[in-house]
């Protein structure tokens, strides 16, 4: 589990970092930090391009409620991925379904200014929720599906989420699912598995800069 304990490290420092600097950021208001770290279409491309955001975002969070919401189930289900999968792709497949979350707020909420690993998250869930599917097992009669259906209910009627966010990451997490979760018969070889992890993320990257363009 050290990829996602790496992972929940990071986003502990960089929040308390954060609160050290400005205290507010513990109950969720906005800070300047997280204007300059988030992401948003037009600060995406002021000056030279910001592409830094699309990465950078999914490191901030708004409140500790928001942060402990994510790390948990980071640590669940990140846990669970990589003893699976292994260190190198749990890696890549976090940061390509944080991409992938980053281009779906690009794309339905372009003037929003986004935050939090919750588009990592949901690709984890959208990761394991494919992999029960994948092996002949209805993932909506096992736990993940309880949590991946409640989540988005929460998405949708709770004021102020990145719906663009956790959907683009769950949806970016059913394709890592068919690369690195498929049945043997159907797997993709191993060693190609890390490089089209990669191109995942560097695709929806690159979709990133030419939504926000």
């Amino acid at each position: 589990m050290l990829v996602a304990k790496v992972l929940i490290g990071i986003n502990l420092g960089v929040f308390f970092l954060m609160a050290a600097i400005d205290p507010r950021s513990l109950n969720g208001s906005l800070t300047q930090l997280q204007i300059d770290l988030g992401l948003n279409a037009s600060l995406l491309n002021q000056g030279a391009g910001e592409w830094y955001r699309i990465v950078s975002s999914g490191f901030i969070h708004f409140g500790i409620i928001h942060l402990g919401f994510n790390m948990y189930l980071l640590y669940q289900l990140g846990g669970m991925l990589e003893i699976s999968i292994g260190r190198t792709r749990m890696l890549l497949l976090y940061l390509a379904c944080l991409a992938g979350g980053s281009l779906g707020a690009l794309l339905l909420q372009p003037g929003g200014l986004h935050g939090g690993a919750s588009g990592a998250v949901f690709g984890l869930m959208g990761v394991t929720a494919m992999a029960y599917q994948q092996r002949g097992i209805n993932p909506m009669r096992t736990q993940i599906g309880s949590l991946l259906l409640m989540n988005l209910a929460i998405t949708f009627l709770v004021p102020g989420i990145s719906i663009g966010g956790h959907l683009g990451g769950a949806v970016t997490g059913g394709i890592c699912a068919l690369i690195v979760t498929a049945p043997r018969q159907h797997a993709v070889n191993r060693d190609r598995q890390p490089l089209l992890l990669g191109a995942l993320f560097l695709g929806a990257a690159a979709a990133c800069v030419l939504v926000a363009g």
